[in-house]
């Protein structure tokens, strides 16, 4: 399945002192790409709060591999690269393309579903794991096992 994208355009307060895209601002457009491509799934806004559960990370890394500056537009690219057979747990890559088609970074987190009432881990309400397996898997796409998806 082609991965889900979004475009961010690079604004003055993503940029550091250097004139270039700020280590948080690459971090800032991942989790855009991933609440967009939940909200194309009808998952948005209020509805976390509805189902009593919200994503939370464990684990977010990145490559920077080349220079964003202001002005530019990033696409970001959403795909599953792990996931528990029930959705608990599950992993996410972003891979960030300026608009010359330079691969300026790669977002790799690692997360699960977290109760909002019980403050614990917990398998999502079926609409999000529903959501979860309608969202594209990269080719890599591993079954997670073990506790937190390792």
């Amino acid at each position: 399945m082609t991965a889900f994208t979004t475009t961010c355009e690079v604004r003055w307060a993503d940029l550091d002192p250097n004139a270039h895209a700020r280590h948080t601002a690459f971090m800032d457009w991942a989790t855009h790409s991933r609440l967009a491509a939940f909200a194309a799934q009808g998952l948005e806004g209020r509805t976390w709060l509805d189902f009593g559960v919200s994503p939370v990370l464990f684990r977010e890394e990145a490559d920077y591999l080349r220079e964003v500056s202001g002005g530019d537009t990033v696409t970001v690219s959403f795909e599953f690269t792990g996931g528990s057979p029930d959705w608990k747990h599950w992993r996410i890559r972003h891979q960030l393309v300026r608009q010359d088609g330079v691969h300026c970074a790669t977002v790799v987190v690692r997360g699960a579903w977290l109760s909002l009432q019980d403050r614990r881990i917990v398998v999502p309400p079926e609409p999000i794991a529903r959501a979860c397996g309608a969202l594209p898997r990269a080719a890599d796409f591993e079954v997670l096992t073990g506790r937190r998806g390792a």
